[in-house]
């Protein structure tokens, strides 16, 4: 029995398979392109355990995606490869097509081949897991009801689009062909391992280079929050007990305004690890020009996945977010790495230098 994780080097699928190789004995081969997000000092820590096998690769390789589920004969498919950045996506759409779009596609035409092909016992049991973003769902007004599974799809970025492209192909590829999916749609992830161009991360490691801190707009934007190794278990109890061509939302239950977070991570840098002169982290914000399209609020129900499967997140924000800077704090040399070459262009192009 073995599981294929796609995008396994980077945040959410590290962490994944991290999780997935402490808690059960079934082996993880991960297949990932090594993008700028990928990394795999992320996954040091089993680079010698012989359950992990990687395998650098591009999902859009049909001919090496099929020969790779023929060697290793796995009995899932978890795709996490996407390109996952908003502020990317406005600046050079391009790559999310092909990534999102037309990766997912020739990664369903593999997998659909593949598992045509199994042995009716294991046909049947073949899952075929894609996680995906609430983005999808498009923006709530404050007084608006979470998202639900039912809720219509509005993207209003290039990164949602090409995400929701891509949950529209998952799921035509199980009514068309019957291949047995399952999609989760997540709120916004936080926790080790995140490449420090998303908020909690950018934050953290401009307040301890004494860098500004910026904060799009009034600040006000809203999201769920979740820690990512709950998300992480989520998919876990999706893909074990999910029903075939089912949605799950997967939420924190954290909804903040994005000022509310950075003034929660000032405050823990203060007393964890105060600035020479005594002033506070918050000294350092800054508002910046908000992005186009910025959308307001995002919030998950997520009583789907906690009536039908059992699942509620472990960690509220509070006790997530300690972890999350604590860790940044304990890994510096990690922080480092990431943070130089095309990482530091991208800011200094992006927000300006000294950023």
């Amino acid at each position: 029995m073995t599981v294929l994780v796609t995008g396994g080097a980077g945040f959410i699928g590290s962490n994944f398979t991290l999780d997935w190789l402490a808690n059960t004995q079934e082996p993880v081969v991960n297949l990932d392109r090594l993008t700028y997000a990928g990394n795999l000092e992320n996954l040091a820590s089993v680079a010698d355990d012989v359950r992990y096998s990687f395998v650098r690769g591009d999902i859009g390789d049909f001919a090496a995606v099929h020969a790779l589920l023929l060697q290793h004969r796995p009995r899932a498919v978890i795709n996490f490869a996407a390109e996952s950045h908003v502020d990317r996506s406005i600046h050079g759409p391009e790559d999310f097509i092909q990534t999102n779009i037309m990766g997912t596609f020739r990664l369903l035409e593999a997998a659909r081949a593949y598992w045509g092909e199994l042995p009716a016992g294991q046909k049947e049991a073949f899952r075929f897991l894609h996680v995906s973003t609430d983005e999808v769902y498009g923006s709530l007004d404050e007084s608006d009801p979470p998202f639900r599974e039912s809720n219509a799809y509005e993207p209003n970025s290039p990164y949602s689009a090409s995400k929701a492209a891509s949950d529209h192909l998952v799921r035509a590829y199980h009514h068309t062909y019957g291949l047995p999916v399952l999609t989760t749609n997540c709120s916004n992830n936080y926790g080790p391992y995140q490449f420090p161009e998303k908020l909690i991360p950018l934050i953290i490691h401009n307040a301890l280079g004494n860098r500004a801190l910026p904060i799009y707009g009034d600040g006000k934007n809203v999201r769920d929050w979740l820690f990512v190794t709950d998300h992480c278990r989520a998919i876990a109890r999706v893909l074990e007990a999910g029903r075939c061509g089912e949605t799950y939302n997967i939420g924190g239950n954290n909804e903040m305004q994005n000022i509310e977070v950075v003034h929660t991570i000032c405050d823990i840098l203060d007393a964890e690890r105060a600035r020479a002169d005594g002033k506070s982290y918050r000294e350092q914000i800054t508002y910046v020009k908000d992005r186009p399209g910025h959308d307001r609020r995002y919030a998950i129900d997520a009583g789907k996945i906690a009536d039908e499967l059992g699942w509620k997140p472990a960690e509220t924000f509070v006790t997530g977010i300690l972890t999350t800077v604590r860790w940044y704090l304990a890994n510096s040399a990690w922080v480092e790495g990431v943070t130089s070459g095309s990482y530091r262009n991208w800011v200094d192009r992006h927000y300006g230098r000294g950023a």
